[in-house]
């Protein structure tokens, strides 16, 4: 997979991003991209291959892989980088069709706000879902070294055994601890977004505040001193009260 296509497209992106939106950019890309493409990708190469079970029976060795990993971790991890890194796509899209220059001059505000704030709690929600998706598939987060499959067409229950059960621990672990990391960042991002908005609106209302308090008040029977007036006004001002002059 070309993943410097991703990179180029979600790298437009970050013009529009806050700093905690950079740091997320950086961490995906260097810390799960590239251990990806760099390591991970040739420590689950051979896993069907170096897949053994201590048995003959032809089909009982594939039947039992798949029931056991019914989709590559390296599958799984492009597809949840893949899905995390589109909502900052929106973004871009939203900025591009708008006056470039009032966003990149005024930061995130108004509609692109918005936009942003549903792209950072997407992104929250499909690490949760794809972490929800690798335990149910993988029955945890530990690669074991021996499994049991009784599976048809295996004549009776097997025993097989799974290639550097260790070393593909360690990178489980490693990824979904980056993940989680990811998510924490997403989530603190959210907080700031949405105490910028709360900030943003304060000068507005304080706005409309300063404009009450410049209008004329309108001189009414109860706020007009009675001794202020001359003699003309006080007749009129009477008659007003319903009162004889």
């Amino acid at each position: 997979m070309n993943w410097e296509s991703l990179y180029t497209l979600v790298n437009g992106a970050s013009r529009f991003s806050t700093s905690i939106g950079r740091v997320w950019l950086s961490v995906l890309f260097i810390f799960r991209v590239m251990v990806l493409v760099v390591a991970a990708e040739a420590v689950w190469g051979d896993e069907q291959d170096d897949f053994v079970c201590n048995t003959l029976q032809p089909g009982c060795k594939t039947v039992c892989y798949d029931h056991f990993f019914p989709l590559s971790h390296i599958r799984l991890w492009a597809l949840q980088l893949i899905f995390v890194s589109t909502p900052a796509l929106l973004v871009a899209l939203h900025a591009t069709r708008s006056t470039r220059r009032t966003h990149l001059a005024q930061g995130i505000t108004g509609s692109l706000l918005y936009t942003y704030l549903f792209s950072v709690l997407c992104r929250i929600l499909l690490e949760c879902g794809f972490l929800g998706v690798f335990y149910y598939l993988y029955r945890g987060f530990i690669m074991p070294r021996l499994v049991k499959c009784n599976a048809p067409p295996c004549p009776n229950v097997v025993d097989c055994f799974v290639s550097r059960p260790t070393e593909k621990t360690i990178f489980t672990i490693f990824m979904l601890a980056v993940s989680a990391v990811c998510m924490l960042l997403n989530m603190a991002e959210l907080f700031y977004l949405l105490c910028q908005g709360c900030v943003l609106r304060q000068p507005e209302a304080t706005c409309e505040r300063r404009v009450d308090a410049r209008r004329p008040l309108t001189p009414t029977v109860d706020n007009v001193d009675p001794l202020t007036l001359g003699s003309g006004d006080q007749t009129q001002l009477m008659v007003e009260m319903g009162t004889d002059p």
